[in-house]
């Protein structure tokens, strides 16, 4: 691992007129805070997340996640650059109650598809399993089974690996992660115009 890595803080995309009428999805409550994504709006790499997790402190400061870092830190040892890189949510806001999962990703669909052809990325990433089965469309897609290649999602490459939480939760998964983003690198740097 390098010890010139450190976590920042991305840049929140400002909220788009669309985000209005998220708030009608069930996850949203009056506490919530809609987050459309962060990082380079324009990016050709879009990485979706299942949704977004804390950002500020007990003390209301605000910091990186272990999440975030996680990801941060694969992305900064593939030799990516912030810049190349945008990351949205499934679900805009972080679920902070019991809902009804299904609806709710059904209800945030339409934004991020819409979101991706506003966008038009020269590459896709699909983080988690609830993620790879809602962009694929198959309740039975696994990370386990899809990772190591590319697939085409919305006539996008996509690739496909582990959740940040799973790595930091299973150290085992390190290496394949590591490894997911160094493919990633190497099809991005190769296929750049």
């Amino acid at each position: 691992m390098d010890s010139n890595f450190l976590p920042e803080v991305w840049q929140e995309e400002s909220l788009p007129p669309e985000a209005a009428g998220y708030k009608q999805c069930e996850v949203c409550t009056e506490k919530s805070r809609i987050i459309w994504g962060e990082g380079n709006p324009k990016a050709p790499i879009v990485i979706i997340l299942d949704n977004p997790g804390a950002r500020e402190n007990k003390e209301g400061e605000e910091y990186v996640c272990g999440t975030r870092q996680t990801l941060q830190r694969a992305i900064y040892e593939a030799n990516l650059k912030a810049d190349d890189i945008y990351i949205t949510y499934l679900l805009k806001c972080r679920p902070l109650r019991k809902y009804d999962k299904e609806r709710a990703r059904q209800f945030s669909m339409p934004y991020l598809v819409k979101q991706i052809e506003t966008i038009k990325p020269k590459f896709i990433v699909c983080l988690g399993d609830t993620v790879v089965q809602t962009m694929f469309g198959d309740s039975e897609a696994h990370v386990k089974n899809l990772r190591g290649s590319l697939h085409t999602v919305m006539g996008y490459p996509t690739m496909v690996s582990y959740h940040p939480l799973a790595v930091r939760r299973r150290p085992n998964l390190e290496s394949y992660f590591a490894r997911d983003f160094e493919m990633l690198a190497h099809y991005y740097y190769n296929n750049k115009n």
